[in-house]
């Protein structure tokens, strides 16, 4: 099991766009993926998951994936993460 905490530096957060690119990130990889934030934990590849957890900028969650990609999954979310999911 892989875990790492970030925060999300977009203006909008996780709203509607985001949280598209999220789950479609994240449902390329067989690992099982979960986002936690404020102790609810969401499965990453629902979008209504996601959206219910009402992430903002500047908001911090944590990542964990499980299974055979866990290391390739968390690294790609982080990287899209990064790149503030091409809003800037």
């Amino acid at each position: 099991m892989t875990e790492k905490t970030v925060e999300i530096k977009n203006k909008t957060g996780l709203d509607a766009r985001p949280a598209a690119l999220f789950v479609q990130t994240a449902s390329k990889f067989s690992s099982q993926i979960w986002v936690e934030k404020d102790n609810k934990k969401v499965n990453a590849k629902s979008i209504m998951g996601i959206m219910s957890l009402g992430v903002g900028e500047c908001d911090t969650i944590k990542l964990i994936a499980d299974g055979s990609d866990e290391q390739e999954a968390i690294k790609s979310l982080l990287n899209l993460i990064d790149s503030k999911f091409g809003e800037e």
